[in-house]
């Protein structure tokens, strides 16, 4: 696949660096001091305006599979976009930073149905999935990560396992887990494996299930779920994400309050939020945090512009008793990191746009669903045609270490054991390391064909 982008900034290498070893990519960029980064890589650049025709025809846009445009100037990477489109059949990547821009360009698509010469084909706005991604780990109690397959019909969760926790120090196979999920992956520090019966969780492990909503919350309530209910959040940061999470968590019974240094922010935030407490202050004031009981909330999320003062403020409030504290930051390299020193789950919406990509664009059609802990593993769908001969899950001889988590029957979903059928017409939902995706993807690629 062909890759064009066009800023070359961190986001750009993210991506580029994500793709590189698999794809075509060329990086353009006006600045040849920026390009200047992408040395290290695989991949062409180009000194240039993504908004020029002849730049783009000089990097080959007839051609290209994805033109993604992520500058910093929302309106440069809209024009870039439309210029890509107009020249190419291209699928177009635009990042805005502004939510007037991303809905502007929803209006403009929809009028025209998607078609025509002017209109991109995906939105990316960072910050908005990220709210997003928060929003599902604060609503579903304890769990540091939330995916939706099959129509909402099967989730993965991750669980932390803590000192309390009645799975510390149990065998899988001595643990009595409902038959509507499986345990498909552990986290143990940096390294991620996928467990047999004899294997064992250890504190601070990151367990990844996945199976039927109804079999996770019975998991949840039997070994996750603190007696108290979740009734209160408490947010620092009242910027994009910290404005977009309090309007979303509204829409629940949670109590929330906002701290925001700036004064005019807050004054738009109170004419905006009808249910949060606005708290015009600095996150990093212990007087303010002690007087507001922010340490007894049951979740404390630091989502400012700054991962020094997200960090910060997250142990700070860590100190005054917050059981869970979720925190942005702005580097992936540094959210394990940010785990390590007492943060329960961190998020980055550069990660979240990179997923994005990933899962919706670039390998969309290679059976990409998601990835899982920072690229370490994936989530493959792989479709069984209809003459397909029956086979038990426990005759597949698979390459690598994978487990078939899911299988999608038509509008049923059955969570699979050893002596199930997988069936002409089946979906399979496969969890791996995404360093043995590729041979399971050709495993079942021949598989189907005999």
């Amino acid at each position: 696949m062909k890759i064009i982008i066009y800023g070359a900034n961190e986001t750009s290498s993210i991506i580029a660096t994500e793709f590189f070893e698999d794809h075509d990519i060329i990086v353009i960029d006006s600045d040849a001091a920026y390009l200047e980064k992408f040395n290290n890589l695989d991949l062409a650049t180009i000194v240039g305006e993504g908004s020029n025709i002849n730049v783009l025809k000089e990097a080959g846009i007839k051609d290209a599979d994805v033109f993604i445009a992520c500058t910093c100037l929302d309106e440069a990477n809209i024009v870039a976009c439309l210029m890509a489109k107009y020249l190419s059949n291209a699928q177009t990547a635009c990042f805005v930073t502004k939510k007037e821009c991303r809905n502007s360009l929803s209006i403009i698509k929809e009028s025209m149905q998607g078609e025509g010469p002017f209109h991109i084909d995906y939105v990316i706005w960072p910050e908005k999935l990220l709210v997003n991604e928060i929003f599902r780990i604060v609503t579903v109690p304890d769990a540091v990560n939330v995916e939706d397959f099959a129509n909402g019909k099967a989730k993965l969760l991750e669980y932390r396992i803590k000192e309390n926790s009645p799975l510390l120090d149990k065998q899988l196979k001595n643990t009595p887990f409902n038959n509507e999920m499986l345990v498909v992956g552990i986290k143990r520090n940096d390294e991620l494996f996928i467990p047999n019966g004899d294997d064992t969780f250890k504190l601070n492990d990151k367990a990844i299930y996945m199976g039927t909503p109804e079999g996770l919350d019975i998991t949840a309530s039997q070994f996750f779920v603190e007696e108290k209910k979740l009734k209160s959040v408490a947010i620092i940061g009242g910027g994009t994400v910290g404005f977009e999470l309090a309007k979303s968590l509204e829409k629940t019974p949670i109590k929330t309050k906002l701290i925001e240094k700036d004064f005019r922010r807050c004054e738009f935030l109170s004419e905006h939020l009808n249910k949060t407490l606005i708290l015009n202050s600095d996150g990093t004031n212990l007087e303010l945090l002690g007087q507001e009981s922010i340490g007894e909330c049951d979740v404390v999320i630091s989502v400012t512009d700054s991962d020094e003062k997200n960090l910060l403020c997250s142990l700070l409030v860590k100190q005054l008793g917050a059981k869970r504290v979720i925190t942005r930051v702005g580097q992936m390299a540094t959210a394990s990191l940010f785990e390590k020193v007492g943060v329960d789950v961190a998020v980055s919406p550069k990660k979240a746009a990179l997923n994005e990509i990933k899962n919706r664009i670039v390998d969309y059609k290679e059976g990409l669903l998601a990835t899982v802990e920072m690229g370490l593993a994936e989530i493959l769908e792989i479709n069984i045609p209809s003459a397909f001969k029956d086979i038990s899950l426990i005759d597949l001889k698979l390459p690598r270490r994978a487990v078939i988590a899911i299988i999608q029957r038509g509008s049923k979903v059955i969570i699979p054991k050893g002596q199930t059928l997988v069936r002409g017409g089946d979906v399979l939902i496969i969890f791996t390391k995404s360093d043995d995706a590729s041979e399971i993807r050709n495993y079942f690629a021949k598989l189907v064909k005999v």
